[in-house]
């Protein structure tokens, strides 16, 4: 049902088939049917003291009700041990961006001239310019009509199989004909990927985020850097010169307007410190 009618990405796949099968771990030797809210409860607090993530917990929980929802649905079960319970609140965290700075920096200077140098300028260009997950990044193929650069805009499928178009700017169209001009040069024959790993097949996201670290280091970014990073940038600097929180919803493809309303609080973040530099009665004696 999760892969067929609700068309999950397979990554998410991976998560409700590991949550799953941590439920009948917990269970041992105990029946699904015979499951009460009391032991889904316990089981909370046992993931919780072992470590486990408030946020880690919430996944868990929501793969677990949603399965007692099938199996009311479709087996017959009367109840669903997991309604009412909830995970632990997990604390509030920001997104981490980038500066406008830094990412002139990662981007501008050209640190050599080799094909998988222009693959990996025109990965990162491409994240940054246009707000992309790292998913809809390498699911990118060349010649079906989906990456049109002299229209400037990309088309990619999300989560939930939501398909939306958002814009390539000129830097990032620059550096992926760049990299489709050498793309034969290591791209396996056949091969439908835009972007390939140094063997010729699709590259894999592990790689992506690897030479996005070590690309980082060369141009002197401090931080760990991820790929996620650069949407987070392109999301907080789009918003901020626009201040348009509906159009940056579009190009990022949340269903949820309060899913994009974290970034207006980076936005608050840097007027915050322009106040506090500025303003004569902000400073300390």
């Amino acid at each position: 049902m999760l892969e067929h009618q609700r068309r999950l990405a397979p990554r998410s796949l991976q998560i409700y088939r590991a949550n799953l099968l941590a439920l009948l771990q917990l269970l041992g030797e105990g029946k699904l049917a015979a499951l009460e809210s009391v032991q889904v409860r316990r089981f909370v607090a046992q993931l919780h003291a072992r470590g486990l993530a408030p946020r880690s917990l919430a996944s868990l929980l929501s793969a677990w009700r949603g399965l007692f929802r099938w199996l009311a649905r479709h087996r017959g079960y009367l109840a669903n041990p997991v309604e009412g319970v909830r995970a632990p609140k997990p604390p509030k965290r920001l997104p981490k961006a980038l500066s406008v700075e830094q990412v002139q920096r990662l981007l501008e200077a050209a640190p050599g001239d080799t094909p998988l140098l222009a693959r990996d300028r025109a990965m990162f260009e491409l994240l940054y310019s246009s707000g992309l997950r790292l998913a809809e990044l390498v699911a990118l193929d060349l010649g079906d009509g989906r990456l049109d650069l002299k229209a400037g805009e990309v088309t990619v499928t999300g989560k939930g199989s939501k398909t939306r178009t958002v814009p390539v700017g000129a830097r990032a169209r620059e550096a992926l004909q760049a990299w489709i001009t050498v793309r034969a040069q290591i791209a396996a024959p056949q091969e439908k990927a835009l972007f390939v790993g140094a063997r010729g097949r699709r590259i894999a996201p592990g790689v992506v985020e690897r030479q996005l670290r070590a690309w980082g280091a060369r141009q002197g970014v401090q931080g760990k850097l991820h790929p996620h990073m650069l949407r987070h940038s392109f999301a907080s600097h789009v918003l901020q010169s626009s201040q348009d929180l509906r159009a940056v919803q579009e190009m990022l493809g949340h269903a949820s307007i309060s899913t994009t309303q974290v970034y207006t609080h980076l936005d608050y973040q840097s007027l915050a410190k322009v106040y506090d530099a500025a303003h004569p009665r902000a400073r300390k004696k």
